[in-house]
Order: C-alpha cells, then structure tokens, then sequence
C-alpha cells in the first residue's frame, strides 16, 4: 500500500480538533504543576523536618510510579473514593499531579542554589524571610532553573499522548482513531510524530529565546 497522504488532508478538522485538546490539556497541566511544585517548594523552605518528610514521600511517590498508572487510578479508581471526573478534567489534574513533583524538585535545587550569604544580607536589612523569598530567592532561582524548566515542560507535552488512554480526545486519541478506521497506520503515525516534534521544537524555541534575554538582562 502507497503513502496516501490524502488521508491526513480529509481528516484536517478532526486533526486540528485534537491538536487543540493537545494544547488546551497541556498548558493547563502545566501551569497546575507548576503552582503545586513552587507551593511545595516554598513549604519546604518554611516549615520543619516533620512537613518536608511529607512531602519528599509525595514527590517520592510520584515520581516513582507512572503517569498511565496514576491515571487510571485518578480516572478509574475515583469513583470508588466519591471523586467522578470527565476524561479531559482528569488528564488534566493528573498531568498537573505528575509534573508537580517534578516541578517542586526543580524549584527546589533553585532555591538551594541561592548563596546563604545573599539571604544573611536581606536579613540584615530587615526583610522578612517570606520577603526574602519573595525579593531575593525566587528572581535568582529562576534565571538559574529557567533550563530545567523548560525541559520538564517538554517533557509534560510528550506525556499528553497518555491522556488518550482514558478517551480524551487530543491528537493521539485522534490520529489513532483515523488510523484504525482508514488502516493508514503510517500515515497517521507519522503526522503523529510531525505534530509533535513541531510543539517539541516550538517550546524549545521559546526556551532559548528566553534564556537569551535573561543573559542580557543579568550582563546590564
């Protein structure tokens, strides 16, 4: 059978939907995250040793098992807890779970990256520790960990192909579908592929691009 790039042409709606579903889950995932990891970083710094152990066994325990198992839990295993949800606002919570441990481990090595002598130095001036937090720790952490951030966003993008596990339907729920139904397995995989090296591409882009302006703001 021949490349049969028609289709792909005769499919572009139902493409472009799920495309859509793709990014819509994927930034809300992320901005979930990465509130739940910056709130659990900032705790961390905070609070004693009996918080932060709490905490290390829930990063501890996301990182340590996989995202599809973590969703078919959260999806299939809700209901026996009280908690139904929809496929996509269950993707999207999980994905925001998954990423926060993730996020909150990145946070947290920025937050240890900054010298204790910057943060004596704010305490002598009298700033509070939240202020120094605020004003000191969280400008000069995040221009370090701007590299790592963007990584683990890369990272969650990748990851929305999981979601179409429990239906929801983004591009790989899409493409499959057109896949099964039309038999063009290599047609659908590749745009597969295509779509999401060009996020991939697009998102390190704009990391870099970033990072660039962040070196010239700190050589002024």
């Amino acid at each position: 059978m021949k490349f049969d790039p028609t289709v792909i042409t005769s499919h572009l709606a139902e493409l472009l939907s799920g495309f859509g579903v793709t990014l819509t889950s994927w930034v809300a995932g992320v901005v979930i995250g990465i509130a739940i990891g910056f709130l659990i970083a900032v705790l961390q710094v905070f609070f004693g040793p009996i918080v932060r152990a709490v905490l290390r066994a829930y990063i501890e325990l996301i990182r340590g098992t996989p995202f599809l198992v973590q969703l078919f839990l959260l999806y299939y295993g809700g209901p026996s807890f009280g908690l139904e949800l929809d496929p996509m606002p269950a993707g999207i919570i999980g994905l925001g779970i998954y990423g926060s441990a993730y996020f909150a481990e990145v946070f947290r090595s920025g937050f240890e990256s900054v010298p204790r002598g910057h943060l004596e130095a704010a305490e002598c001036l009298g700033l509070t520790r939240w202020q120094s937090v605020v004003r000191v720790q969280a400008p000069q952490m995040l221009v370090i960990i701007l590299p790592a951030l963007v990584n683990m966003i890369i990272v969650l993008s990748k990851e929305t192909a999981v979601l179409s596990i429990v239906t929801v339907p983004e591009l790989t729920f899409v493409l499959t579908g057109i896949g099964s139904a039309t038999f063009a397995f290599v047609e659908t995989l590749l745009m597969l592929c295509v779509c999401y090296l060009a996020l991939v591409e697009l998102t390190s882009r704009a990391g870099q691009w970033a990072e660039s302006r962040v070196g010239r703001f700190l050589m002024r």
